[in-house]
């Protein structure tokens, strides 16, 4: 059977700040330089999302792109889109919403509901210079 890789991506615009509530403010600063510093900050975050599995024989497909991108909009780009990540559920119960963790919030939001084709790389770009992959635990 044939195989093949997809990566399909959205965009959107969010906010976050880098903070550990059990650290001083000197030690937040220290470790985080001006991402710990209030307001929080944003950026135009770009996700891809990669995914594989056997081209069916009668679509030519790996993935239905409309589910997945009914997925992308549900999981991701909605709850995401102009938000404060660290309000998400993810980063309010203890993880920094750092470009790795960001991914693999992703991951985690994604991998259980996609059924046709396996999760194999989320990638999130932060800006043209920062990017961050995630491949699942």
């Amino acid at each position: 059977m044939s195989s093949a890789s997809v990566t399909r991506a959205v965009e959107f615009p969010a906010g976050h700040r880098y903070h550990r509530p059990d650290w001083d403010d000197a030690r937040n600063e220290s470790t985080f330089g001006p991402c710990f510093r209030s307001p929080a900050h944003g950026h135009n975050y770009r996700v891809e999302v990669t995914v594989r599995g056997r081209i069916d024989p009668d679509t030519g497909m790996v993935v239905d792109l409309a589910e997945l991108d009914r997925l992308l909009r549900e999981r991701v780009v909605e709850p995401m889109d102009h938000a404060f990540l660290n309000d998400l559920p993810e980063f309010r119960d203890g993880w920094i919403p750092t470009t790795e963790n960001i991914a693999r919030a992703v991951w985690e939001r994604l991998s259980a509901a996609l059924v046709s084709s396996e999760l194999v790389l989320v990638r999130v770009l932060e800006d043209r210079n920062l990017w961050a992959d995630y491949e699942g635990d």
